[in-house]
């Protein structure tokens, strides 16, 4: 069951750890947090969950399925860290996670994205000890009596937007505001940009009539596993809910 009534954050961030594009606007968010303190509760989208009907041979590029499974376990361990050590944590993991997911170039390009190694014990308990976190919160890899937790937040995060999203959802002042799909960058401002760029989001989000803006056609995120530096812009491509699908 969800406890979201329960929060005093400003806004609530629905993130799966194996997506570039909440990685990137999560990214952008940490530089808001520190220019308009805001406070934060990183809460928990599986896109395994959300495809859990899904052909992924059909309608996904070969690996997503293998990825998006590698999410649902870390997701898995995100919400034992919060259950032991607090909704701070999830923050501090979420950010060692997706620096070593996202922001690490890859020998491989083929191997842009997430793989099924991310939802390992070889790649995790590096990250915890890291975080400050114990080894053995790498068991809740395989615990699945957490998806229970998991799928409870997914369906939270759709009651609130509807089922045509992918990952990230925010929810601006909970449990009373708005929330919506995104904001999904392919690119980080800069931290002068980020707070201006992030108001005229809030002013859309406070609009009490407003419903989307949307566009599937989005540049390859400007992360160093994509191979792209700061300095360069991906090349386009159509993106699904977050997800290169093959159909819709």
């Amino acid at each position: 069951m969800s406890d979201e009534t329960k929060s005093n954050a400003d806004i609530h961030f629905y993130f799966d750890p194996v997506c570039p594009f909440a990685w990137m606007t999560s990214k952008w968010v940490r530089l808001v947090m520190e220019e308009r303190d805001y406070s934060v509760e990183w809460r928990f989208i599986s896109l395994r969950l959300l495809n859990a009907s899904v052909d992924y041979d059909s309608h996904f590029p070969e690996g997503y399925e293998a990825g998006h499974t590698a999410g649902l376990r870390l997701l898995r361990v995100a919400a034992q860290v919060r259950k032991d050590h607090g909704p701070d944590a999830v923050a501090t993991l979420y950010a060692r996670l997706g620096a070593h997911i996202f922001d690490t170039a890859r020998d491989d390009p083929s191997q842009s994205g997430a793989t099924g190694h991310h939802g390992t014990r070889e790649f995790l308990e590096p990250i915890l000890a890291e975080a400050g976190l114990p080894a053995p919160l790498a068991d809740a890899l395989d615990n699945a009596s957490l998806d229970s937790i998991i799928q409870a937040e997914t369906d939270e995060a759709l009651s609130h937007t509807g089922k045509d999203v992918g990952t990230p959802i925010i929810h601006f002042e909970p449990p009373e505001g708005v929330a919506f799909f995104g904001p999904v960058i392919s690119r980080l401002p800069s931290r002068d940009e980020a707070a201006d760029l992030w108001d005229h989001v809030v002013a859309l989000a406070g609009f009490p009539g407003f419903a989307e803006l949307k566009r599937s056609l989005r540049e390859r995120p400007q992360l160093r596993s994509f191979g792209i530096t700061d300095a360069d812009a991906g090349v386009e491509e159509d993106w699904h809910g977050g997800s290169r699908r093959q159909k819709k």
